[in-house]
C-alpha cells in the first residue's frame, strides 16, 4: 500500500493502469477517482480499470475515511482546520502536488463531487475535465435538514463493529442506495468503510456537506467552473434526485448532463455499461 503525506495526514492512494510509483516520465493522462461520504477508493476500482485503457487512474481515500485514518495527536489538530468541504479540495491539490501531477481529469462522486466542484474552481490549472456522478443542488429546508442531521448523528455513534459479521447486514445497508443489485463485495466493503470512517470526520462532513451555508455556495461554484464537465444522475437516486443534478447542470453551460435510467446512487456499479458509455463519449467529445 501507498502513502503519501498531505496537510498533516498520510493518505492512501493507488494506481490502476500504472505501476506505483507511476513513471514520473510518463505522458499518459491521469484521471483522479474521489469518493463519497464514508466510502473509499475501493468502489472506483471496477470503474478505473475499465477506463485504464485511456488513463493511468489515481484512487486515494479522503482524509478520515477509508485507510486515511487520523491518528490520535492529530485529531485535535484536524478539528482546529475543520470539515468544510474546500479544505478536502485542498488535500486534492496538495495530493497532486505531493505525486508531482499536473493537469489532470477527476471523476467524482457524491460529496466527493461537491470536493471536486470546489477543486475545479480553486485550481482550474490543474482540471482538464471533470465528471461528477451523483451531486446537484440543494434547496434548505430547515425542518428537513434538522432532522437529517439528527438521524445522520445517530447513525455515526451507533457503528458496532460486528454488525459486519452479520450475514445480510451489508444488503440492508445498501438498499437505500441501489436501485439495482451490485456485487456482494461490493457491499461489504461499503459496509466495512462506514464502520471504519473517524467518527469526528464522518459527522463533521455531514453538516458540512447538507447545510444552510451549502445550499447558498454550491449553486455558484456550479455557475464558476469553467472546464468541460459531465453531470451523471442515477434516475431513482434517493439521496441526491436526479432532478437536483439537472438544476445544477442547467447553472453553466461548460455542464452537460446524463441519467442513467433504473439506477440509484452507484451507477457507475449498478449499470456500468451505460455509465461507462455515457463516459467515454464525453472524453472522446
Amino acid at each position: 500500500m501507498a502513502y503519501v503525506s498531505v496537510n498533516g495526514i498520510d493518505h492512501y492512494y493507488e494506481w490502476v493502469g500504472t505501476d506505483t510509483p507511476r513513471n514520473p516520465a510518463s505522458t499518459r493522462p491521469v484521471m483522479v477517482f474521489v469518493h463519497g461520504w464514508a466510502g473509499s477508493a475501493r468502489y472506483w476500482r471496477s470503474t478505473a480499470a475499465a477506463l485504464a485503457g485511456q488513463y493511468d487512474c489515481l484512487l486515494y481515500d479522503m482524509r478520515g475515511f477509508g485507510r486515511s485514518p487520523i491518528p490520535l495527536d492529530q485529531q485535535a489538530a484536524m478539528e482546529q482546520r475543520g470539515y468544510e468541504l474546500d479544505t478536502y479540495a485542498d488535500d486534492l491539490a496538495g495530493l497532486l502536488h505531493a505525486l508531482g501531477l499536473g493537469p489532470v481529469s477527476v471523476n467524482a462522486h457524491s460529496m466527493g463531487a461537491s470536493v471536486a466542484v470546489y477543486f475545479v474552481n480553486q485550481s482550474p490549472h490543474l482540471v482538464e475535465r471533470l465528471i461528477l456522478t451523483c451531486n446537484g443542488v440543494f434547496e434548505y429546508d430547515k425542518a428537513a435538514f434538522e432532522a437529517f442531521y439528527k438521524f445522520g448523528g445517530y447513525v455515526v455513534v451507533f457503528r458496532p463493529k460486528w454488525l459486519s459479521q452479520i450475514p445480510l447486514a451489508p444488503r440492508f445497508f445498501m438498499a437505500r442506495f441501489l436501485s439495482r443489485p451490485i456485487p456482494a463485495a461490493e457491499k461489504i466493503a461499503f459496509l466495512e468503510d462506514f464502520l471504519a470512517a473517524d467518527y469526528a470526520t464522518a459527522l463533521g462532513t455531514i453538516f458540512t456537506s447538507v447545510s444552510q451555508r451549502a445550499t447558498e455556495v454550491m449553486p455558484v461554484e456550479f455557475a464558476k467552473i469553467s472546464v468541460p464537465t459531465l453531470l451523471v444522475s442515477g434516475e431513482f437516486d434517493k439521496i441526491t434526485p436526479a432532478e437536483l443534478g439537472r438544476k445544477a447542470a442547467a447553472l453553466n453551460p461548460h455542464i452537460e448532463y446524463a441519467l442513467v435510467k433504473n439506477t440509484g446512487h452507484f451507477p457507475m456499479l449498478e449499470d456500468p455499461e451505460t455509465y461507462l458509455g455515457c463516459v467515454k463519449s464525453f472524453l472522446q467529445a
